[in-house]
């Protein structure tokens, strides 16, 4: 007779055995607490003195003379550990949901008045488009990031944020996840006004979306999962990016790279300096996107 295997443990085509997270038994982990061994996966890991731990040995562990930093529930970069990991995702979700709504619904000079740079439909670049931002409108730059016009745009970046978005926000916790994706998509928007045509039609969330599939390859290989899925789909969309028209390979790129550094500094930060490092990694984002942004308003002068 058939035999499931235990909690903790899959068995893949080859026999051998492949550990798993013992509270989510589908999902593969190279990560075991520290205290009773058994595997975590990242939503589960709680950062302590010394490697990890489980939910159960840090409930276990408060007020037992353990270090005080093991019975704090944290993330793999040291955030809180919320009850609903998904919160900022759902909110981040909702909010470019309902500006696709409420601008399918306005007259088309709302959208004029928010988005990056110019329409492809028009060749000549609408009022306010690269000059608005350059005569001080640089909300444009944070707006753009959550317009979209078509059902199948704002569908493949939700999609994405869905996907992306609910294990970084568990692994990094709310506020540093909503930073990277945040200054991702600021990045995306600085090089974008650097490089493209002023009538080049730039708006909607792919910049923060690339930023947050950079973010996943990093903390892959910082949890030491097999690569190959992510750099996969990293791949497809870069041939997307460069093959198909009508897309700004500019955010993708600008979202792309800062996703990556910022994640590199929030995963890899040391444990002593960790606070110092993940918020200096992101200020360095952040001033190298102003410093984008400045020069080209300089040059537009």
């Amino acid at each position: 007779m058939d035999q499931q295997p235990p909690a903790g443990r899959g068995v893949p085509e080859g026999g051998e055995t492949v550990p798993t997270c013992y509270r989510h038994p589908d999902r593969e982990t190279g990560i075991s607490c520290t205290r009773c061994e058994r595997p975590i996966c990242t939503e589960c890991m709680v950062s302590a003195s010394v490697g990890f731990q489980c939910p159960d040995c840090v409930r276990q562990g408060s007020g037992t003379g353990h270090h005080p930093a093991a019975s704090m529930p944290r993330t793999l970069a040291g955030g809180t550990v919320a009850a609903d990991p998904r919160l900022v995702t759902k909110i981040l979700l909702g909010i470019n949901l309902l500006v696709f709504v409420l601008v399918a619904a306005a007259p088309e000079s709302l959208l004029e008045d928010l988005v990056l740079l110019g329409r492809a439909w028009d060749p000549t670049p609408p009022p306010g488009s690269v000059e608005g931002i350059a005569e001080g409108q640089w909300y444009r730059l944070v707006t753009s990031m959550f317009l979209h016009q078509e059902v199948w745009h704002i569908g493949f970046n939700m999609l994405g944020l869905w996907w992306l978005g609910g294990p970084l926000e568990a692994a990094l916790g709310r506020v540093r996840y909503l930073a990277l994706y945040l200054l991702s998509g600021l990045a995306g928007s600085a090089l974008t006004y650097l490089v493209a045509a002023p009538n080049q039609p730039s708006l909607g969330a792919s910049g923060a979306i690339f930023g947050l599939l950079g973010a996943t390859a990093v903390l892959i290989r910082r949890m030491n999962y097999d690569m190959r899925p992510v750099l996969i789909l990293l791949a497809l969309n870069l041939v997307f990016t460069f093959t198909m028209g009508g897309i700004a390979w500019e955010a993708h790129v600008g979202g792309l790279v800062a996703g990556v550094l910022i994640a590199v500094g929030l995963v890899h930060a040391p444990r002593e300096r960790r606070t110092a490092v993940q918020a200096g990694t992101c200020a360095l984002v952040l001033l190298a996107s102003v410093a984008i942004i400045v020069a080209r308003t300089m040059s537009l002068s």
